[in-house]
């Protein structure tokens, strides 16, 4: 009898700004995709539901606790993950502050405006983007509004807070 094999389950934590502006991303310590950026995330232990998962590891990796606003979706692609086959369940999350600040195996965090990363200013790990572009979908809906992926930079102007730039490292 062959022995029967099954994806592992992971979870990606999209966090939100408090002021819906930006989305925090790590910069990868290790590989796959060291050294790109990617959501907080990572794989779900024995007897933990999703949802812990994603507070824990959000946690982890940024040093935030975040509140779950929804679920993205599920992302199952045998391939979005060069170790293997991994299916993550996607989070829309928000943070209660700024203050994040890199651990586990984050290299640094950053808060990036939406809009840049929406237009692929940032290069990113696995099928993030495409998570991304789900999380802001469901933020548009839960809202009601349609974010322009063309606002100006002007339109957050207050970009030195704790980790709040690209090039600013947690």
């Amino acid at each position: 009898m062959r022995k029967r094999r099954s994806p592992l389950l992971a979870v990606d934590a999209v966090i939100l700004s408090p002021d819906y502006s930006r989305i925090l991303l790590i910069r990868r310590l290790n590989d796959p995709f060291k050294n790109y950026y990617a959501l907080p995330g990572g794989f779900v232990e024995w007897g933990e539901t999703t949802e812990e998962a994603c507070l824990r590891e959000a946690l982890e990796e940024t040093s935030l606790n975040v509140e779950i606003l929804d679920l993205v979706g599920v992302f199952s692609d045998p391939k979005r993950d060069p170790r293997g086959h991994v299916v993550s369940v996607a989070y829309l999350c928000r943070a209660k502050s700024y203050n994040a600040k890199a651990s586990s195996d984050a290299k640094e965090v950053a808060w990036i405006e939406i809009h840049k990363i929406l237009k692929g200013d940032v290069k990113l790990a696995f099928d993030h983007l495409e998570i991304i572009r789900e999380a802001v979908k469901k933020l548009e809906e839960i809202m009601g509004v349609r974010r322009d992926d063309k606002e100006s930079s002007n339109s957050s102007t207050n970009s030195d807070k704790s980790a709040s730039s690209e090039e600013e490292k947690g």
